[in-house]
């Protein structure tokens, strides 16, 4: 049958990725290190006596959250096993009413967007900065207080910090202002697990002044993948809202396997953490010496950025650009995977990004400095034209993510009658569908917003340049549905 050859295929192709030499500069940040179990069957279980349950919290599990919220210092920490996808969903759920109003970055990640459809929300939106060096930066505390000002009935705040890229704003100004406004604030820090656990890297929104804090373990910890966790710090938000949102988004037969690697990452982070964040910072500090050696590539640092731009960055996600090139970010890619047999995480226009943890070794960080020293020795300079073109590309997919007029709501756009039509019958027209680029996952494109020009002429470049974008449009064929009028 089908079915199980494609079952069987993915098993043989996993097991031969695992087996083989290319190092993963990607997520889980486990980094293929056994820290769970050896034979996973022998500890999948079932809600058994002894075992507790993960819904109704009693014993062992309870204990284990209770020790998540002593090692992050946090109000209560919840264990997510659908990752921060499901804390999102009941963040924003228990914070704000059917039909309310949610202030949210332009930058968040679909699940953002996919709880204010389910809960009927209207939302008003802040943009991140546009950073000179192509990615989009941190949300301005003042346009926060600014939109809060001119929009009345608010009900809560949530923004991205750290983006996928490392880029962290300011939370803690953020979260004065808007607390001043009584409302709470929310931090989709997904890619920040690893905060506030060695001076190398940020603070962690938890402690500074964030209500709730959604964090992936699995992104950069050694966590199984979709493991992550929801942290309570006030009481802008009831527990007993955040346990109701839950109890409807998580499954109900949560993995043992996952919560079992869960309660062993947190012990290793208890009883290992400062040595292991020690070397990590050492291996993470010396790699981004060594590199500013290069004359064409460029690996991104805090001084490519001005204060304005951004208000920290996590050292953690390496960013590689290959403006100076004649390169794209596929190109790199695909030179670092196949000649040098080093997998990223993601590319963009003309960057490659690259995900670190405290199971990095040094002959991983090592591998990744040789090839990205060959590859510049041996590149030619494209100076001029060329390189001015790359800049120029590199914003327009930040633009991607900005300004666009909405004229319905989400939730109402998705439920008219739609149809499909070409790009160029689009233009004007109202979206019916969200079109992200993934990853990271933020929609550039939503329901009930108006598809233009520009968004059209950044479809087509991202699909020149091999984007992978995702969404519920046949944007492949260069086709998209619009709503009936």
């Amino acid at each position: 049958m089908p079915e199980a050859n494609e079952n069987r295929e993915l098993d043989v192709k996993l097991e031969e990725y695992g087996k083989g030499d290319v190092y993963p500069f990607h997520m889980p940040g486990h980094k293929r290190n056994p820290m769970a179990f050896s034979n996973p069957y022998t500890v999948d279980i079932t809600e058994i006596e002894g075992f507790d349950d993960l819904h109704r919290p009693e014993g062992i599990l309870k204990e284990a959250q209770k020790r998540a919220a002593r090692l992050y210092q946090s109000k209560k920490s919840y264990y997510l096993v659908n990752g921060s996808t499901c804390g999102v969903l009941t963040a924003v759920s228990a914070a704000v009413t059917p039909n309310g109003r949610l202030l949210m970055a332009r930058n968040g990640h679909k699940s953002v967007y996919h709880a204010a459809y389910l809960r009927g929300l209207s939302t008003v939106y802040v943009h991140p900065y546009m950073t000179k060096f192509g990615v989009l930066g941190a949300v301005d505390p003042e346009e926060i207080r600014s939109c809060l000002n001119k929009e009345p009935g608010i009900q809560a705040v949530i923004i991205t910090s750290p983006t996928y890229e490392g880029i962290v704003s300011d939370v803690a100004a953020i979260a004065e202002i808007v607390h001043g406004f009584g409302i709470p604030l929310i931090v989709d820090e997904a890619h920040g697990a690893h905060f506030g656990f060695h001076e190398a890297f940020p603070r962690t929104a938890l402690h500074l002044g964030a209500d709730v804090v959604i964090q992936s373990m699995h992104k950069v910890l050694p966590s199984l993948t979709q493991t992550a966790l929801l942290h309570l710090n006030s009481d802008y938000i009831s527990e007993k809202d955040i346990e109701r949102y839950l109890d409807i988004y998580e499954t109900s037969s949560p993995s043992y396997v996952l919560m079992a690697g869960m309660e062993k990452c947190i012990r290793m982070l208890r009883e290992e953490g400062e040595t292991l964040f020690e070397a990590y910072a050492t291996r993470l500090r010396e790699f981004y010496k060594k590199t500013e050696a290069f004359s064409r590539l460029h690996v991104m640092t805090r001084k490519d950025f001005s204060k304005q731009e951004i208000f920290d960055l996590d050292a953690s996600k390496i960013v590689i650009s290959a403006k100076q090139m004649d390169m794209t970010g596929a190109d790199l890619e695909k030179r670092l995977r196949e000649k040098y047999h080093l997998q990223m995480e993601m590319y963009s226009g003309s960057y490659v990004l690259g995900m670190t943890s405290i199971m990095d070794t040094e002959e991983g960080f090592d591998r990744l400095y040789q090839a990205l020293k060959e590859i510049d020795i041996g590149a030619e300079d494209t100076s001029g034209g060329n390189r001015e073109g790359r800049k120029i590309y590199d914003t327009e997919i930040a633009r991607a993510y900005g300004l666009r007029e909405k004229r319905l709501e989400m939730y109402e756009a998705m439920e008219r009658p739609a149809k499909s039509v070409s790009l160029d019958e689009a233009e004007g027209k109202i979206s019916a569908d969200f079109i992200s680029i993934y990853p990271p996952g933020i929609p550039i494109l939503l329901p009930g917003e108006v598809i233009d020009a520009d968004f059209i002429k950044n479809i087509r470049k991202s699909l020149e340049m091999q984007l992978n974008l995702q969404g519920t449009a046949d944007i492949i064929n260069e086709r998209i549905n619009i709503v009936k009028i």
